[in-house]
């Protein structure tokens, strides 16, 4: 139990020095992976040999488990109505744009390093793909155009199948030369082929899923799209296709669907994505040598010069040649090419099957990744602001809600579902009950959400989104279980009586001994049969009385016909004197009219 513990003890370490890196990373305006591959690159052998680490195979099972979870979570929070108008841009650049940084690498590479062509390509192949965690890192904290971090989004998504596909193309090439390049063209249409296939179907199916199955807790719901994850990567492999396409189409299914908390599985993968970086990054620094760097120094940097300033431009120009791009929008493509943990990654494949001076390899691919992520990171957000390619709102959208924040302030957001036989069907929101301290936010009908009215009537399948503030949750509940069972709604209204006099029309201040205006229970005598609005900036309501009657409560009261109670509220709204008290006399004057 004691070596146990350590263990434990030495994760929690781990995490919390990530952490800490990230925010210094954020002070310093750098990218937080340098830092955690720093520290891994401390603790390690060559560092202060707090952890012997040297195996590869670990090493790339980890980063292969942590980049399905990010590309996942990508897509999920991308959705796919917001890489489709950017789509055409995204896979030229996953595809075609990933090409050709790999080839102009690759033959750079062959003629600095003195290696063959087979290997000079392998080596472009390993740097030739954006990262994906270290994209949606850099772009949460931007203020990019919507359109070029979509399309940047979806690029680092969908572009890590591509370059694993050459990395293993070449490692086949070399060690079998009578390998090639159909061998090659026929791997990639089989496993892009079956990676999209089986993403879309899992996504589908899981889409599907979410939304008839009631589970018995929201807690649960992550579990599930765990287990999406898992099938979508696991369900691709075994048939020989792309597992990494297929976990993030499924995010990108599931991202654009409407789906039972929703938001506590982003949440959940928005968490997990980042543990899945930590983890990434320092198992790969763990693997690094420092004193081993120093005989790579000048080609680590030429290959990541020829990355930055010719290979990445170059690939962005010809792959977005049809696209409605500026020469300014390309020009920031171009330097948004961020590397990061993925090239390690794809490292560590030629070293475990055995390619010729491929731990060469290996810290060529650290050192052109550190420095092309130091400098085009730590420039990329002024240049773009410098080209005018930045505006006020942040590149990838907050949630509409923060649950964190709002409880904070003394509020919570509860979800409630309708559900066949329940007796809130065909109530109008306005008739549900709600205490005056809750109001809904939302109502989410299949796979809208709709602006609640008070005349919205409910149907089956319909969630609300409800605002309240803590003290009211008991309130709440109550509500629900009468939504479920009943009574709910307006007792249904008398017959109006013929009168031969004009109704009796009374005003006078609202006492305590009347009891809550904001939901009274009787007024002037005679009970209260429908309330058909509340008043939000003092207590008051208009209802219906049980005669046929109208009555305002409030500061004060008033009761009369229709037509009595118009009258009063028209004269009222005139010397309003506030936009909160003119906004409720023109509430009353329509609510009073159906």
């Amino acid at each position: 139990m004691g070596h146990l513990g350590s263990l434990i003890l030495i994760a929690g370490l781990l995490l919390a020095l990530g952490l800490a890196a990230s925010l210094l990373a954020g002070r310093l305006r750098i990218p937080g992976l340098v830092l955690f591959l720093g520290v891994g690159m401390l603790v390690g052998s060559d560092g202060l040999g707090l952890i012997e680490f040297t195996d590869y195979e670990l090493a790339r099972t980890i980063g292969i488990i942590a980049l399905a979870l990010i590309l996942f979570e990508g897509g999920l929070a991308a959705g796919y109505s917001e890489i489709k108008p950017v789509l055409g841009s995204a896979v030229g650049l996953a595809t075609l744009g990933t090409l050709i940084t790999a080839m102009v690498t690759g033959i750079v590479a062959h003629w600095l390093l003195d290696v063959t062509l087979l290997q000079g390509m392998l080596i472009g192949a390993i740097v030739s793909a954006t990262d994906g965690a270290a994209i949606f890192a850099l772009l949460r904290g931007s203020t990019l155009k919507r359109r070029l971090a979509r399309t940047l989004e979806g690029e680092a998504g969908m572009n890590d199948p591509v370059a694993v596909l050459l990395v293993l193309g070449f490692i086949e090439w070399i060690l079998h030369p009578d390998y090639g390049v159909v061998d090659m063209a026929l791997q990639f249409v089989q496993e892009l082929g079956i990676g999209a296939v089986v993403g879309g179907a899992v996504g589908w199916l899981a889409v599907q899923a979410f939304r008839r199955a009631k589970l018995a807790t929201g807690g649960l719901y992550p579990v599930a799209s765990l287990a999406v994850v898992a099938i979508a990567f696991g369900g691709a492999a075994v048939l020989h296709g792309s597992g990494f396409l297929a976990v993030y189409l499924a995010g990108l299914a599931m991202g654009s669907s409407a789906l039972p908390a929703r938001q506590t599985v982003h949440a959940f993968h928005d968490g997990l994505a980042w543990v899945a970086q930590l983890a990434m990054f320092l198992a790969l620094g763990l693997l690094v040598f420092p004193h081993e760097l120093r005989d790579f120094v000048w080609q680590g940097t030429l290959i990541a010069l020829v990355l930055v300033f010719v290979a990445r431009p170059l690939a962005v120009t010809v792959a977005t040649a049809f696209s409605p791009l500026s020469f300014t929008d390309r020009l920031v493509l171009g330097w948004a090419g961020l590397r990061g943990a993925v090239p390690v990654v794809l490292a560590t494949f030629p070293v475990i099957a055995g390619v010729p001076g491929s731990e060469t390899f290996f810290n060529i691919a650290f050192f052109a990744v550190l420095v092309s992520t130091l400098v085009q990171g730590s420039t990329f957000e002024p240049l773009a602001k410098w080209l005018g390619a930045t505006t006020e709102e942040p590149a990838l959208p907050r949630p509409l809600v923060e649950v964190g924040t709002i409880r904070q302030l003394g509020a919570d957001v509860v979800e409630v579902e309708i559900n066949d036989g329940d007796a809130a069907i065909g109530v109008r929101v306005r008739d549900l009950g709600l205490p005056r301290e809750a109001l809904v936010n939302v109502l989410v009908r299949g796979e809208e959400a709709l602006p609640p009215r008070g005349s919205t009537r409910l149907e089956a399948g319909d969630r609300l989104y409800i605002v309240a503030r803590q003290g009211a949750m008991t309130a709440i509940e109550e509500a629900r279980q009468r939504w479920r069972t009943g009574p709910v709604g307006p007792a249904p209204r008398p017959p109006r009586q013929p009168s031969t006099g004009a109704p009796i029309f009374t005003t006078r201040p609202w006492t305590e001994e009347d009891g809550d205006a904001d939901a009274p229970e009787r007024v002037l005598g005679l009970d209260v049969i429908e309330r058909l609005n509340t008043r939000w900036d003092v207590p008051g309501a208009l209802v219906v009385l049980a005669d046929g009657r109208y009555a305002v409560t409030g500061p004060h009261v008033l009761v009369g016909s229709r037509e009595q109670v118009q009258w009063h509220a028209r004269r009222r709204l005139r010397s309003a004197q506030s936009d909160a008290e003119r906004a409720w006399w023109q509430e009353v004057i329509g609510a009073s009219a159906l």
